[in-house]
């Protein structure tokens, strides 16, 4: 990241932009840097000025206490203000959830894409969250940070056995790093269902988008978002999982969020 810029409560957060055009910010998940957006920057700087930025307590950002999902909106405020007073907005995963916030929020976006937040879509899922919630906070007040990874990915399904292996690779001490941040995310999907009326007030076109390989529930949550938006929209992309595929993803983007019709 080669820049900065300063949220309102002081919070530095870091930043890459390229490209030319109408500014678009790209949001990641959880446990996540701005840097796994790269690829997908590369692919629509040809017709976007695109910012790519390490969410507060990741890579090369900055952290403030106390944590509050309103900080996290201001953050893209600040972000928008460096794209030059507008942005379009595309989140990821929990990512997405936050987009949709500060699309909520008002702040000056005239379009938000989304791809695969995933909100609980039945009470047996919902009561998974809420026990991944309370786990996950003991595990983060006793300083357990590996413990709290692995809550995290047996929350997204990954088997035992892999869980296992992921401790002893490398990549595990970045992930250790990251810990704490698990509960912004988990702040931001909120009760971890879809908040529909809250969706309800937002005033942008929205695009929901998913892949045709995913596991039900999570096709099922994108098309929530798309259902719940004024002007949402849902689009499902064949053979692709949570893990999509940037070529895929950019085409259906840039036609989506480049258009101001």
């Amino acid at each position: 990241m080669d820049k900065k810029t300063i949220s309102r409560d002081g919070t530095e957060l870091a930043y890459a932009r390229a490209g030319e055009g109408p500014a678009v910010i790209l949001v990641s998940g959880a446990m996540s840097t701005g840097g796994t957006m790269a690829p997908l920057a590369g692919l629509l700087a040809d017709r976007f000025t695109v910012l790519r930025y390490d969410r507060r307590g990741r890579g090369e950002s900055g952290d403030t206490a106390p944590y509050a999902v309103a900080r996290e909106v201001e953050d893209l405020a600040a972000l928008i203000d460096a794209a030059g007073g507008e942005a379009a907005l595309y989140g990821i995963s929990s990512g997405g959830a936050l987009v949709l916030e500060a699309a909520a929020a008002g702040l000056p976006v005239p379009r938000v894409a989304v791809y695969e937040t995933p909100y609980a879509q039945d009470e047996e899922s919902a009561r998974e969250r809420a026990a991944y919630t309370a786990n996950l906070t003991e595990a983060l007040a006793q300083g357990r940070r590996g413990d709290a990874v692995e809550l995290f990915l047996r929350l997204t399904g990954l088997a035992e056995e892999m869980i296992r292996g992921a401790r002893q690779s490398p990549m595990w001490e970045g992930m250790e790093a990251v810990a704490p941040t698990l509960a912004y995310d988990d702040a931001v999907m909120g009760g971890g269902t879809p908040p529909r009326e809250r969706l309800a007030s937002i005033g942008v076109p929205v695009l929901a988008v998913a892949g045709e390989a995913s596991p039900p529930w999570l096709r099922e949550a994108t098309r929530a978002v798309a259902d719940a938006v004024p002007d949402g929209a849902y689009r499902a992309l064949e053979g692709q999982t949570h893990m999509v595929d940037p070529n895929v993803l950019a085409p259906v983007l840039a036609e989506f969020l480049g258009s101001r019709g």
